[in-house]
């Protein structure tokens, strides 16, 4: 676990946006990616036992690791939820943030709101895939840029887009 002075108090916020360049939405399938990028966020900042716990590891501490109090879990608990709240819309923010709740709590929530529904998003996924036109876009970048972003999200659902 990080110590204090390892995450001065205006960085986590700034830092995020570069480490993590996902706005994660709704109406995109971009959830596993951000997902990957959030984690080894986390882990970078020694903070991603906040993904998978609910309170720090009473367990002796070594000698290398300082042992956690509740009021340094409970701040960097806050960090990392500021962290998720910075990297996603404000319409998934208005449909996650939950009073006095915690990181694992709001990753938890995230995660099932995006793998509940992949079914759905899977077959409007393809859908989509299946009827993109080059006389939609501007130019072949634009239609490439597209055709690109639709096989990610596919591949994101568990649908394979081959070459």
């Amino acid at each position: 676990m990080a110590e204090p002075s390892n995450l001065p108090a205006a960085q986590p916020i700034n830092h995020i946006i570069h480490s993590v360049p996902i706005n994660l939405e709704i109406k995109t399938s971009q959830y596993n990616s951000w997902a990957e990028l959030f984690k080894t966020h986390c882990r970078a900042h020694d903070l991603i036992d906040h993904l998978t716990s609910e309170a720090p590891n009473t367990a002796a501490a070594s000698s290398k690791q300082p042992q956690i109090t509740p009021e340094l879990w409970n701040r960097h608990d806050a960090i990392v939820l500021q962290w998720m709240y910075a990297t996603i819309s404000k319409d998934l923010l208005n449909t996650i943030l939950e009073k006095d709740t915690t990181a694992k709590k709001t990753w938890d929530r995230l995660r099932s709101i995006f793998h509940d529904n992949e079914g759905t998003r899977a077959v409007d996924l393809e859908q989509k895939f299946t009827n993109i036109k080059l006389a939609n876009f501007p130019n072949v970048s634009a239609y490439c840029q597209e055709v690109k972003m639709l096989a990610d999200q596919m591949n994101n659902v568990g649908l394979n887009v081959t070459d």
